[in-house]
């Protein structure tokens, strides 16, 4: 399900659980075929929406070669394919061409607006659709399991791909591949890339998001978690404090005068603390996310609890 779906089964598994009316928001477009990490805030935790959209992603994903579809991913119809197949050492050998700033065409069917209207409608409906091209970081991209293969060992975990049981001559169906990325970089272009760049075609088969941000899958829960911590009224013992979001971002106390006087957007002077972000913070109540500089500290955004 996309995230727009999981915003509204969260807001109705608190309405079923008679919990008040709470915003909701998320911190990332997943897509629909996309499984993994959705950040998913309540209430304050909402003004850190923006944060979390701005975070580092990771992904684990597998190209699948010969076949090209019109969405770069499993739902597409196929428009080009190709007999040719790569070998693990073809693969390793261009990925430094995809690590680093890069230049990348958002896919068509994206939730990118073109002259007001959303591009995968404009390509749902048959329209050609021209995206411009965008500056993206890829900070880290690898094959996954190669350290397996590289040392002899073969694994039948089903979640290794199939470089990890390959030799570097090997021709390739398939590989899966881990990269964390900055925001802004659309996968399934860049798996579609790598196949156009190793001399074939190919798509996304699977995509899963491991992190965003601080959040990672060892801290995920299912909706049907959630759905029965709601119904035992155990909400508290399942959702994470706003703090969670502001894990790089250190702690500053106030004393209760300083944080009435943040929460009304207050400039305070006085702070021989180091410049940048800090959350203020109230005998442990977050206050507000300020920024420290020579001039003291400024509300960046307030906290109402």
């Amino acid at each position: 399900m996309g995230s727009t779906t999981v915003v509204s089964a969260v807001k109705r598994i608190l309405r079923q659980a008679g919990v008040p009316k709470t915003r909701i928001g998320h911190g990332g477009t997943l897509d629909p075929l996309a499984t993994g990490v959705l950040p998913i805030a309540l209430g304050e935790a909402t003004k850190l929406a923006g944060r979390m959209l701005e975070a580092r992603k990771a992904y684990d994903f597998t190209i699948r070669f010969g076949e090209q579809t019109s969405t770069l991913d499993l739902e597409g119809e196929v428009v080009a394919t190709s007999d040719m197949r790569p070998t693990l050492a073809e693969l390793e050998a261009i990925l430094p061409r995809f690590t680093g700033e890069i230049e990348q065409v958002p896919p068509a069917f994206s939730a990118l607006k073109v002259g007001g209207k959303r591009a995968y409608d404009l390509a749902r409906a048959g329209e050609e659709v021209q995206l411009k091209s965008r500056r993206v970081t890829v900070f880290k991209l690898l094959p996954l399991g190669v350290e397996a293969r590289s040392a002899g060992g073969v694994s039948d975990d089903p979640s290794v791909s199939c470089a990890d049981i390959s030799t570097a001559g090997e021709k390739l169906t398939e590989v899966t591949l881990s990269a964390t990325v900055s925001k802004g970089t659309y996968i399934r272009s860049l798996a579609g890339d790598i196949a156009l760049a190793l001399g074939t075609v190919g798509h996304v088969a699977m995509l899963r998001r491991t992190k965003a941000g601080p959040f990672t899958l060892d801290q995920a829960i299912s909706l049907d978690f959630l759905a029965e911590a709601a119904k035992g009224l155990r909400l508290t013992e399942t959702v994470l404090p706003l703090e969670a979001g502001l894990d790089d971002i250190p702690a500053l106390p106030v004393a209760p005068d300083q944080a009435q006087l943040l929460r009304h957007g207050q400039r305070l002077t006085g702070f021989p603390v180091k410049p940048g972000l800090h959350l203020a913070t109230d005998d442990g109540r977050p206050v507000a996310l300020v920024e420290a500089s020579a001039d003291g500290l400024q509300v960046v955004r307030g906290f109402n609890i």
